[in-house]
């Protein structure tokens, strides 16, 4: 963070005692408690959209979630001198929600997705307030369309190029497996798709560097990513990351869904955008997309290591697919 980001603190009303750095933040104990000062590139419209459904949440007594400042002008955007966006709000120290297959692990997921469904089912309850239709097009279904396209470019610059690397090599020989996976799933999808779906506000980053766990409370943090979309995103976005790092254990995912469903149940429209997000390669988009616009003079080991896993993983993956989310929800 850059050092004229710590001027910005200037313009709010609060006395700093002390200030250390983090990663991509700037930590501050003050007369107000401790809050974190961050750059943010969110417009006006979504700092409002986000500051106002952050006050529904308290005002509802959903006390988990973090709060914005406004600084002395009444902004809740404030820029330094080289025009950079900078917010502040409220912290907590805690530790991370734990991720893989131990106790700990499955016990912190369980509690971080029946926390994610009270938090959704009060996000009905605030776009109820809203006059406009509360069905659109699915995010996924554009998500998925731009992935594809750039997987295609991908393919396209590796089949072109003469002198490959030991990773590309390795890349290209697979690449068509995971491909054809994202094509099929997009054109499923396109074909079943019949009108637009219930959108909520989703958290939009559930993951579980955005949960802490502080003694006996949850607090959820990091809402600049919050947006219109089906409640799957959130769902899906937390539990790929947890059953990724349990080896896709089928009783890890099964857990997760039922703790979410002790909260809020899902519907048969909620297991098809599942069945639909967990079925698609996102994994190998993420390797494909890092590989392509980091640079490509020096490919990392990890970026091959990344790949075995995946494939490693891959029926197990599947297996999950078919024995969780297509019986719980016959798709």
């Amino acid at each position: 963070m850059k050092p004229k980001a710590m001027n910005v603190l200037e313009r709010y009303d609060l006395e700093v005692l002390r200030t250390w750095k983090v990663r991509g933040a700037i930590l501050c104990e003050s007369d107000k408690g401790l809050f974190i000062l961050k750059e943010c590139n969110s417009s006006k419209e979504k700092l409002l959209l986000q500051d106002a459904f952050l006050a529904f949440l308290r005002e509802r007594g959903f006390l988990q979630a973090e709060e914005l400042f406004r600084n002395r002008d009444g902004e809740l955007l404030s820029r330094d001198a080289d025009g950079t966006g900078y917010i502040v709000k409220t912290y907590v120290e805690g530790r991370e929600c734990s991720i893989g297959g131990s106790r700990e692990a499955l016990s912190d997921g369980c509690t971080a997705m029946r926390t994610l469904a009270r938090l959704h089912r009060l996000s009905g309850d605030f776009m109820d307030s809203f006059d406009e239709e509360e069905r659109r097009v699915p995010l996924v279904l554009q998500e998925f369309e731009k992935h594809n396209r750039e997987l295609k470019k991908v393919k396209r610059f590796l089949k072109e190029k003469s002198q490959k690397s030991d990773f590309e090599h390795f890349l290209q020989r697979h690449y068509d497996l995971f491909l054809e996976q994202a094509v099929t799933v997009l054109e499923e999808l396109k074909r079943e798709t019949v009108g637009d779906v219930y959108q909520i506000l989703c958290h939009g980053d559930f993951q579980y560097h955005n949960v802490l766990f502080c003694g006996s409370d949850v607090r959820l943090m990091n809402f600049e990513k919050c947006v219109r979309d089906d409640r799957s995103r959130d769902i899906y976005h937390f539990s790929r990351k947890m059953l990724e790092k349990s080896d896709w254990q089928a009783e890890v995912g099964e857990a997760l869904l039922n703790a979410y469903e002790r909260e809020l149940k899902l519907t048969p429209e909620d297991g098809r955008w599942l069945y639909y997000r967990f079925s698609y390669p996102e994994k190998f988009w993420k390797i494909v997309n890092y590989y392509y616009n980091r640079g490509k003079a020096f490919i990392p080991d990890k970026n091959r290591e990344k790949l075995e896993v995946l494939l490693e993983q891959e029926a197990r993956r599947k297996n999950f697919i078919r024995s969780v989310i297509g019986e719980r929800f016959m798709v």
